[in-house]
């Protein structure tokens, strides 16, 4: 049990400051929570620093959720009321979408700042926007229209080197991965990476941003849990492609992870104040947002775009390393955000798109569309469908909750579908099993208008946390 218990420097990491949040956390998860694993601890945690006003009355947690609402309780906040009926929005494979995930994207519709919206066929419920929602706003943005791991990306390096590399590498690959890549909350490697990012001004500006340097620093180049993977994989490019590379099967490196920390903790430290300055009835309370106008939002844009900026560097330093352990160089690389918020023109007027598990999709813009860690994931060119915000999936979305795929889901079952497609996996557990996934084709099949298909990415080597 000693690997379950909790310390000041793990609850540092999901925005913890006060020396009295931190005892109480502890104490509680000793108290009540003590057979959680450490990552779920954290999770929870962190999930109350986010919502303190849903654990006020809660057996556990309402100490600690009245030190949160404490601490922001001298903001003034404005009262906002939903319009009576939502905007219409355009939704994608509405036969693969739950009413319940429709619902949520109405209230978002509902705001008196939203302009247009679309929910991709991936969609699924979420905090705030459903993952695979689409929303433009009006010179507003909204922190959990973006999410906790602001800027979470996809990045795909292909190798101009034959399929079978693979195979008679494989050991080599594999050793690779666990020495160069590191998963979970708080991980970090013993030696520090350099890159640009980490002397930008914009960590100099406010008070948050100094104080999360040493945690980017120290994470640069690491990768969350859940989803977030880094694979090695064959590429199978179609004739004609966007990237003009011959047709054929090329090594590829894919990887999907975020901004760590770093953006969690900015996340978590605007949320509260969107959420206490911005008041919404209780059903939209997660979609508060912060006006452009304000301090506040301008720091937020800042420091979103900073943490964007930082998970695209972490995403650079995972295929540097990598490849020079391979001794490999890139012929091309695809990369795109999906948890973000954009400046873009609609029908001539500037407005705020927030993509929350969406991948942009304006005319000839590359992206990477995975499915799960056996199914082939999808290269596509964006066709500027205007309807969806020129937008697309960023994935095949969950089917299944995590709780429900741990209920029903072996660890047998997992192996033997993992064998049946030849993928060797290091860490992924039964909760990021295929099974939990929609289908990857039914999700193609409902955007045929937003993208076109490039080519596919086939895992071989699958390195994900635990």
């Amino acid at each position: 049990m000693g690997n379950y218990k909790l310390k000041g420097k793990d609850l540092k990491q999901i925005n913890y400051e006060s020396d009295r949040a931190k005892s109480l956390a502890i104490d509680i998860m000793q108290k009540d929570f003590k057979h959680l694993s450490k990552s779920d601890k954290l999770k929870l945690l962190e999930n109350v620093i986010l919502n303190p006003r849903e654990y006020v009355n809660h057996i556990s947690f309402a100490k600690l959720a009245e030190e949160f609402i404490g601490k922001t309780s001298t903001v003034a906040g404005s009262k906002y009321e939903l319009n009576e009926a939502a905007k219409p929005f355009k939704v994608y494979g509405s036969k693969i979408i739950t009413p319940e995930t429709i619902e949520q994207m109405k209230v978002a519709m509902q705001l008196p700042i939203s302009i247009s919206g679309a929910l991709m066929p991936d969609a699924h419920v979420g905090y705030g926007l459903p993952i695979g929602g689409v929303l433009a706003t009006e010179n507003s943005v909204m922190p959990y229209g973006i999410g906790l791991d602001i800027g979470c990306r996809m990045s795909l390096s292909i190798y101009d080197v034959p399929a079978e590399f693979i195979k008679r590498n494989s050991y080599h690959i594999k050793t690779s991965l666990k020495e160069n890549t590191h998963f979970g909350i708080g991980k970090t490697f013993k030696q520090t990476e350099d890159h640009e990012v980490l002397d930008r001004s914009e960590f100099h500006e406010t008070a948050l941003l100094k104080q999360l340097h040493g945690k980017a620093k120290n994470q640069l180049g690491s990768s969350g849990s859940g989803n977030h993977f880094v694979e090695v994989g064959i590429v199978e490019l179609s004739k004609n492609n966007a990237m003009s590379i011959p047709a054929g099967n090329y090594v590829g490196i894919l990887a999907h992870s975020g901004s760590r920390g770093l953006g969690a903790a900015i996340a978590s430290h605007y949320t509260q104040l969107a959420m206490k300055t911005c008041l919404l009835p209780k059903k939209a309370q997660h979609l508060a947002w912060l006006d452009l106008n304000t301090e506040a939002g301008q720091e937020y844009w800042l420091s979103m775009n900073l943490a964007g900026d930082y998970a695209k560097a972490c995403h650079d330093v995972i295929h540097y390393k990598l490849a020079k352990s391979f001794g490999i160089k890139a012929i091309a690389k695809i990369e795109n955000h999906h948890n973000f918020a954009w400046k873009e023109k609609q029908d001539g007027k500037e407005v705020i798109v927030h993509r929350k598990g969406a991948t942009p999709a304006n005319e000839g813009q590359l992206g990477i569309i995975p499915a799960n860690m056996v199914d082939p994931g999808y290269i596509v060119s964006g066709k500027g469908d205007h309807d969806s915000l020129f937008s697309a999936s960023h994935g095949a979305g969950r089917k299944m909750s995590r709780k429900k795929a741990k209920e029903s889901i072996t660890g047998s079952e997992l192996k033997k579908r993992l064998k049946q497609y030849g993928v060797t996996t290091i860490g992924g557990s039964v909760d990021e099993a295929p099974m939990s996934y929609k289908n990857i084709e039914e999700v193609m099949q409902s955007q045929n208008d937003l993208v076109n298909i490039e080519g596919k990415f086939h895992p071989q080597i699958v390195r994900m946390d635990k």
